[in-house]
């Protein structure tokens, strides 16, 4: 075998790794045939549903939401002038588009050293970590989409203080997400 050829090979094998490459499965809005292109997320969405408690429909509806699918999603560029880059807009990062220190904290609380932002499963187990604890110490119920949807992008203290009333683009928003959710979960029940 040739070094170019081994090389090719490396490069195919390592870039196939990762669940998708960073893309998004094609029908956003159909949700058997997302996890038909995905069957991985489905074993995600399911383990994280039994540890957690997180229905399937509302983890789809976030993950939608935060990166629509795409594994290693980043915020925007901020930029000066229009022109000279200052860095992106914040940490977000991955499925979950998690904070890097909202991250630092699920892995110290679960000791998932090894755990990444842009793997399905990690990213699954995380939402549901964050949930069962906004249900814990808010009372959020797990189905609700909307309202976990509003903590999980406010922080549970913003959340509890209302800090979302203010924003009234992010309450549209945190509806799309119920809808979507509902959405889903009519979908999932019809799925073969």
């Amino acid at each position: 075998m040739s070094r170019l050829f081994r090389a090719m090979a490396l490069v195919l094998l390592a870039a196939s790794c990762g669940g998708g490459s960073g893309t998004a499965p094609r029908q956003l809005d159909n949700a058997c045939s997302i996890l038909s292109e995905r069957p991985t997320y489905l074993s995600a969405f399911k383990a994280t549903e039994r540890k957690y408690g997180v229905p399937v429909h509302v983890q789809m509806a976030t993950i939608y939401q935060e990166s629509k699918f795409v594994s290693d999603a980043r915020t925007p560029f901020r930029y000066a002038a229009g022109v000279v880059p200052l860095g992106r807009q914040s940490s977000a990062y991955g499925y979950s588009q998690a904070l890097d220190g909202t991250w630092d904290e699920y892995v110290d609380a679960t000791g998932k050293r090894t755990a990444r932002r842009d793997r399905i499963r990690d990213a699954t187990d995380f939402m549901g970590w964050y949930m069962a604890q906004t249900q814990s110490r808010l009372g959020v119920p797990l189905s609700d989409a909307r309202n976990q949807y509003l903590a999980y992008h406010e922080g549970r203290t913003g959340f509890a203080r209302g800090s979302y009333n203010s924003k009234p683009w992010l309450v549209r928003v945190a509806g799309e997400v119920g809808q979507r959710s509902n959405l889903y979960a009519a979908q999932l029940r019809s799925c073969s």
